[in-house]
């Protein structure tokens, strides 16, 4: 569930972005971010991984100046947003995104990956963080393994560029899923 407060230091660095845009800003987040502030991982994320932006006023180029990586922003409060370009992400994501913090800020509105599209979105990276945070996931909801299979075969694995390879590591997921319910 959403949280009504955003937690330090992210609560400042965010409302500084906030306070710096004009017009409504739509951030579609991702990643460890999402986990922590969404399903209480506990672990630290010092980035908001974004895939996408939508505004009408505000060009990517210049969110990425004022609060991305090594921006003044960044150094003062030592949190950025991450605009994520390489990640595969399900089909129809954009359908399923919850708004996080609600009402929190003025024009900046942060929406979040449904958590069976957060995990699928770690699969082509598949490091060790990753699959513990889909473990994570996978207990925490608990996933229906077989939704997963299904928008990972319907969404996900037409968009890749290996799908053979990325069969084997989702199979490898829910093995590893099973084993940890057993």
């Amino acid at each position: 569930m959403p949280r009504e407060l955003i937690p330090e230091p992210w609560r400042t660095f965010l409302t500084q972005v906030d306070n710096s845009i004009n017009g409504n800003v739509e951030l579609h987040c991702l990643g460890g971010f999402v986990v922590t502030m969404l399903y209480d991982l506990a672990r630290s994320t010092v980035d908001v991984d974004v895939i996408a932006v939508s505004s009408s006023s505000l060009a990517v180029q210049d969110l990425i100046t004022l609060a991305g990586k090594g921006s003044e922003l960044h150094r003062k409060y030592g949190v950025y947003l991450d605009i994520v370009t390489i990640a595969s992400v399900p089909e129809d994501y954009d359908q399923r995104l919850t708004e996080m913090f609600p009402g929190s800020l003025k024009n900046l509105r942060l929406l979040a990956f449904d958590p069976y599209d957060l995990a699928l979105a770690k699969l082509e990276r598949n490091i060790q963080r990753d699959r513990d945070d889909v473990k994570y996931l996978a207990r925490k909801i608990p996933f229906d393994l077989e939704v997963l299979k299904d928008r990972y075969q319907r969404e996900l694995r037409p968009l890749l560029g290996n799908p053979l390879r990325e069969d084997l590591t989702l199979q490898l997921w829910l093995d590893a899923i099973e084993e940890d319910r057993s």
